[in-house]
């Protein structure tokens, strides 16, 4: 990974960069858009444009912004936490968990699905965008009422790709349930205060207000300034608020579990990390989600709390987006140099994914990256070639040596 470290951007990478990044408010995507680019311990661009607020200055790195769904990713965390401390089976069903838990009348009734298959988002549930991101504030048993009243199973569990959230606040209850605590709570002692992200949390009270973006959609006279909703049952979905410096370090969190040389201690192993960013249910071509930025060298996944991708030149990438009234936000790292980028956008659904994707694959394209050419093993090659040998003319001594 070394030849791939950046001291820093050269001037017309950096220069491109800016221009797509100030393109997102001139062309009205959003009022302010901020992003950093990271590499190790180094912080390689941190730039914001726009109004934090309208008649404000663009946001910097410790501006916060409710950063949605990459919410995941830390619930995810504390499940994968309790699993290693051996208070968790991710393979156990969520009626465990939440008895009220109920199908609803349909052709044909499944097992409960489990914590992993939640998890994944293979849990049979259908996709429930926007829906669940109005739902944020209510009660758990409001929650629990509507677990009660009858879910639909709209593939067996275990077997596609669905995105639900109400399937992750279900795992919610669960972490409440394991460690007879507020989930909110659990989360900040046990995942937010040992990574020192001491401007993240479930609540907008967590820093001064001027420090907080405001959110915005798109009115016939311009931007409408948003309300902030929760906290409640559904924060687990995507209710965080945070800023791009501790965002950042999420972020190289999770890339230094793939590089040897640079490790991050923290409160879940490099395993567990490791485990998390690896595809665990695969994405159809044909999902809308795929499909918004698929190739034919690319093909997706989702992990335990993110999505993971790769591509034949690129290789491995992983990411999670966030949507949310007001709000968008995207974080994205490469495997194989350890670069990351997290952008932060003030607008309904504003499409911080694709921001993202471009600034780290220009630099990828600036680096003139290529995977390295697999060295095969020689004794590996010798017995292919022997294997081939057989098939084209089976040799009795041959066989013997190959199977020997």
């Amino acid at each position: 990974m070394d030849k791939h470290r950046i001291s820093e951007l050269n001037s017309k990478l950096k220069s491109r960069l800016d221009e797509i990044l100030s393109d997102r408010v001139t062309e009205q995507h959003c009022p302010s858009v901020f992003a950093t680019l990271i590499q190790g311990q180094e912080s390689l661009l941190q730039a914001g444009f726009g109004e934090s607020r309208i008649g404000a200055g663009p946001p910097g790195p410790e501006t916060v912004f409710r950063i949605a769904s990459c919410s995941k990713s830390f619930t995810a965390t504390m499940l994968m936490i309790l699993r290693d401390r051996g208070l968790l089976d991710l393979d156990s069903p969520i009626s465990n968990f939440v008895p009220e838990f109920t199908q609803a009348i349909a052709e044909r009734v499944y097992d409960p699905p489990t914590i992993r298959m939640l998890m994944s988002m293979s849990g049979g549930l259908p996709s429930d965008d926007p829906w669940a991101d109005r739902q944020e504030s209510i009660s758990n048993e409001a929650l629990r009422s509507i677990a009660s009243n009858g879910v639909y199973l709209t593939a067996a569990p275990g077997m596609k790709f669905q995105y639900s959230n109400l399937g992750y606040a279900l795992l919610g209850q669960v972490v409440e349930v394991v460690t007879g605590r507020s989930f909110r709570e659990v989360v900040k002692e046990e995942v937010l205060l040992p990574l020192e992200l001491h401007e993240t949390g479930y609540e907008k009270e967590i820093v001064k207000d001027d420090q907080l973006a405001r959110g915005y959609r798109k009115g016939a006279d311009g931007w409408v300034e948003l309300e902030y909703s929760g906290p409640g049952a559904f924060s687990c979905i995507g209710g965080l608020f945070s800023c791009g410096r501790d965002l950042a370090q999420w972020v190289r969190w999770f890339a230094g579990a793939n590089d040897d040389e640079f490790i991050v201690t923290g409160p879940l192993s490099v395993a567990s990390r490791r485990e998390m960013q690896q595809i665990v249910t695969v994405i159809d071509h044909g999902d809308d989600l795929a499909a918004t930025r698929s190739n034919s060298d690319r093909y997706y996944g989702y992990g335990l709390g993110l999505f993971s991708e790769y591509d034949k030149r690129y290789g491995h990438f992983v990411s999670h987006s966030g949507g949310y009234p007001g709000f968008s936000s995207h974080m994205r790292w490469h495997a194989p140099t350890g670069l990351g980028v997290v952008v932060l956008e003030n607008a309904t659904y504003s499409g911080a994914w694709g921001t993202a994707t471009r600034l780290l694959e220009q630099v990828l394209e600036d680096l003139d990256f290529r995977l390295p050419n697999v060295d095969v093993w020689t004794m590996t090659a010798q017995k292919a070639e022997q294997a081939i040998s057989l098939i084209r003319k089976w040799d009795n001594e041959l066989a013997a040596q190959v199977f020997e």
